[in-house]
């Protein structure tokens, strides 16, 4: 049984699409989803599940959202495995004075390509730096990310997928939950 990591896109932020956490706990646990937990009020959830098709518990996932809630957010699922190779491949990881708080991890629904991820590379976007890595794109906002001019929605257009963001502190807990969860069995 895998531990699988749920990233709800767009939830709780400015007043809309508004899912209280225990709810939408009950509704995964609903959906069949063992052992749910939430992390933050952004649409995080912890799972395990048996099913090994991502991308159709995805969609699950979402129907089950639209149909209990009323709207249909982008549901983006990462594996614990997979969250630990996310947090392996930080590329900022050795450097210093990089700060947890401000280093976003950019987790995109599907890979962009190699394409994608040129149009990434060749965006000016000084002060901000970022590294396109397989399915993750890692952002550091040295200024913080309210003072940024980076766009998101120029970025999902350039990789032409959707993505949901989450800090370097969000990241690292919820891998963090995920291991415990593994280590339930």
């Amino acid at each position: 049984m895998a531990v699988v990591i749920s990233m709800l896109r767009g939830v709780n932020v400015g007043g809309h699409n508004k899912i209280k956490m225990d709810a939408l706990r009950a509704l995964y646990e609903s959906l069949k989803l063992r052992d749910a937990q939430t992390y933050v009020q952004s649409g995080n959830v912890i799972f395990k599940s048996d099913e090994r098709d991502l991308a159709r518990l995805a969609k699950r996932i979402e129907d089950g959202i639209e149909r209990k809630f009323g709207f249909r957010p982008d549901v983006i699922l990462r594996t614990a495995t997979e969250m630990r190779d996310v947090v392996a491949r930080n590329p900022f990881a050795k450097r210093r004075g990089i700060q947890p708080g401000k280093l976003l991890v950019s987790f995109l629904a599907s890979d962009p390509g190699e394409e994608g991820r040129e149009k990434v590379r060749q965006m000016k976007c000084d002060p901000e730096e970022l590294r396109a890595e397989g399915r993750e794109l890692y952002i550091y906002f040295p200024n913080g990310q309210g003072q940024s001019k980076l766009s998101g929605a120029a970025l999902e257009k350039a990789l032409k997928t959707p993505a949901t963001g989450r800090n370097w502190n969000s990241v690292t807990k919820m891998l963090e939950m995920a291991e415990r969860l593994e280590a339930s069995k």
